[in-house]
């Protein structure tokens, strides 16, 4: 079994993380593959880039919290290499286990004691009016927000060419199940079940009281056109990554994406005992 670990450098104890799940891989058996600034991490010059990880081991596994397994996603980019998230964060939704937790999630590898979940993504592409276009994929959401102004912005939001709605808000979220815990949650939308063939459309602080979150289906193409012309251009962002900026002429159109994120879970844990962990539910 090749174990793969990418780690979070800006955490601490990523270094005393790596050499103990190194230590507890070995010991059973597994060999480990470490992601090239991973490697530098702990002073090891026998890495090899993200791109080429996935490809070379049988789990990968990614040390931080949710923020480094949706930047190891990006960095990776299409592959059916299951992703186990060990949590060195605060809440954790997408990782598998804790910090303390390294033997049992190697036992559990070697014993088959997990799941695989498919997540959806969404493809997300920004067409500019010169004829350009930026493609990209989406883990969480994709968020259209107001610029520097504190003006509210205006964005037409259509549905397999039909109007949805002119929102009047500070932005629009348009995010997968598996980022309904994330932003879209903080903006007031649902909670999805990670295996729900659906993605959800959340506006940030609307203007009016009668606007909210929509859960639309799989096969959906949203589209989104500011629909005024403004000195101050809207943003949009990819699971809170890089920052595009948005002229009042581009659209955007965002569907579910052609591949998925295999993540790993173990089996006595599931979505539901997460979120209620997370959230403290009773």
């Amino acid at each position: 079994m090749k174990l793969g670990i990418i780690a979070n450098p800006h955490k601490e104890g990523s270094a005393k993380t790596i050499h103990e799940l190194t230590r507890v891989a070995e010991s059973k058996g597994c060999s480990i593959i470490l992601e090239d600034d991973t490697a530098a991490i702990i002073g090891n010059d026998q890495g090899i880039p993200a791109t080429a990880l996935a490809a070379e081991c049988d789990i990968l596994t990614v040390m931080g919290g949710d923020g480094t397994m949706l930047n190891a996603a990006h960095r990776i980019g299409p592959s059916s290499t299951p992703i186990a998230g060990i949590n060195i964060g605060t809440l954790g939704f997408l990782t598998a286990c804790q910090e303390t937790e390294l033997s049992l999630l190697v036992d559990a590898i070697l014993n088959g004691a997990f799941t695989v979940t498919p997540r959806t993504l969404l493809e997300t592409t920004v067409f500019f009016s010169n004829g350009n276009s930026i493609t990209d994929f989406a883990v969480n959401e994709i968020t259209l927000s107001r610029g520097q102004t504190g003006r509210l912005i205006t964005i037409d939001a259509r549905i397999d060419g039909t109007l949805l709605n002119q929102y009047r808000a500070d932005g629009l979220i348009v995010a997968t199940p598996t980022g309904s815990t994330a932003y879209s949650l903080a903006a007031g939308g649902p909670l999805i079940a990670p295996t729900a063939e659906v993605f959800l459309i959340t506006p940030i602080c609307p203007h009016s009281l009668s606007n909210r979150s929509l859960v639309v289906d799989g096969s959906s193409v949203v589209e989104l056109v500011s629909s005024e012309q403004i000195e101050s251009p809207a943003f949009v962002s990819i699971d809170g990554r890089e920052v595009i900026e948005l002229p009042s002429d581009a659209s955007i159109s965002i569907k579910k994406a052609s591949h998925h994120l295999n993540v790993l879970t173990l089996k006595d844990r599931s979505f539901y005992s997460t979120v209620r962990q997370k959230l403290h539910w009773s």
